[in-house]
């Protein structure tokens, strides 16, 4: 990383994307400048054009060059991806996917926090969510190995590289009466597993708790998710005595979620898992427009609004920017500057919380626009 946190000076890749992304971080921009001043800190926002419209005008998705050149900066800040006129996967897999996977941006970092405000779709009954879902982000089922085939014959290759390891080798099945089908292969592998089980038990001693969530689905997949389990609490026990931990099937938290969504802290999940319980997490604390997200690793880390694209309402001034804003908060948070994310998410709420009806995002039935909510954030802090 190039970050000099002597002079306090950072740089940051900006992939500003498609639809709302480039509306979103320009507010998150405005906020994190802001904010970053009160501990005389600066940053250098570079901007890459990838995304849908490059790739419709150029056919490429993110060049070689450009991953090297992206890693050079302290951090990356995402917008969004994606256009109805694009083959869903194409850009998933080739942006946000390979990213992950180079930079080896192990940790999937999802808070969901009730803001003043903010409309729940469930009751809270005097409570409040504050949780976060540390999710591990490089295994499991989404390590792109599989293939498909209409004869009931298959033989693929299983290569790739990791920050730690290479795996290689070749899956082959046959299925009788030459049926079609679908194979995917997951791992998880030792090495995988505590490092993502060390984040969650720091997290989980930033936040002063005891107690870490361990979600899998480990009767129907002991192999898999057993070993998941096992290694996890492994790490925990032996490294961490003062944490203990709870077992729950991914099924049974969701149904808990939204029974009683504050009553969880820190959940350390799969990939898979940890994907859909922290989008229900959103969802639970008032929706995707103020869900922040955080691809975290020892390297080139990324942070990016978990929103889509939402074309349908570019360019309209519609667009929510606090999840962005939120986004630029754990990036402050992440180069060391405490202070600065702090007081960005007391403006968050203080906003949030004094703004008239008028004065608030349209998707909390306000009328302000992406911009006026991003000055408003800014003025706040």
């Amino acid at each position: 990383m190039s970050a000099d946190k002597t002079d306090k000076k950072f740089s940051v890749a900006v992939v500003a994307g498609d639809g709302i992304g480039p509306e979103v971080i320009d507010e998150a921009r405005k906020a994190v400048d802001t904010a970053a001043a009160l501990e005389g800190a600066s940053f250098e926002w570079v901007s890459y054009p990838f995304g849908a419209s490059h790739y419709l005008k150029t056919g490429e998705v993110l060049p070689e060059s450009a991953i090297a050149e992206i890693g050079r900066h302290s951090v990356m800040m995402l917008g969004a991806i994606g256009d109805p006129a694009v083959k869903p996967g194409i850009l998933e897999r080739g942006i946000l996917l390979t990213l992950r996977f180079v930079f080896d941006q192990y940790v999937n970092l999802r808070p969901a926090l009730s803001l003043p405000n903010v409309p729940t779709p469930v009751p809270l009954n005097g409570g409040k969510i504050d949780s976060v879902v540390v999710r591990e982000n490089t295994e499991d089922l989404y390590m792109g190995l599989g293939s498909t085939t209409k004869d009931g014959k298959l033989s693929t290759p299983l290569e790739l590289e990791r920050g730690a390891y290479s795996l290689l080798g070749e899956l082959k099945i046959s299925i009788s009466n030459g049926l079609p089908f679908a194979a995917q292969v997951a791992l998880n592998t030792q090495h995988g597993v505590s490092r993502i089980a060390r984040y969650a038990c720091e997290t989980a001693r930033k936040r002063k708790e005891k107690r870490v969530t361990i979600v899998t689905k480990s009767n129907a997949a002991p192999a898999l998710y057993g070993f998941f389990e096992d290694a996890a609490k492994e790490i925990i026990s032996s490294e961490y005595p003062e944490i203990s931990t709870d077992l729950v099937n991914v099924d049974a938290l969701c149904y808990h979620l939204v029974r009683n969504p504050s009553s969880y802290g820190v959940l350390l999940c799969p990939n898979l898992f940890g994907d859909i319980v922290s989008d229900l997490q959103a969802g639970l604390a008032g929706g995707m427009g103020t869900a922040a997200g955080g691809n975290i690793g020892d390297g080139l880390s990324m942070f990016e609004p978990v929103h889509g694209s939402a074309p349908d309402i570019a360019g309209t001034g519609k667009a929510n920017p606090i999840a962005a804003i939120l986004s630029g908060a754990m990036m402050l948070r992440h180069v060391g500057l405490e202070k600065s994310a702090l007081a960005l998410e007391r403006a968050v709420s203080d906003y949030l919380g004094t703004a008239k009806k008028g004065e608030f995002p349209f998707e909390f039935a306000g009328e302000a626009s992406c911009q006026q909510v991003g000055d408003a954030v800014a003025k706040k802090i």
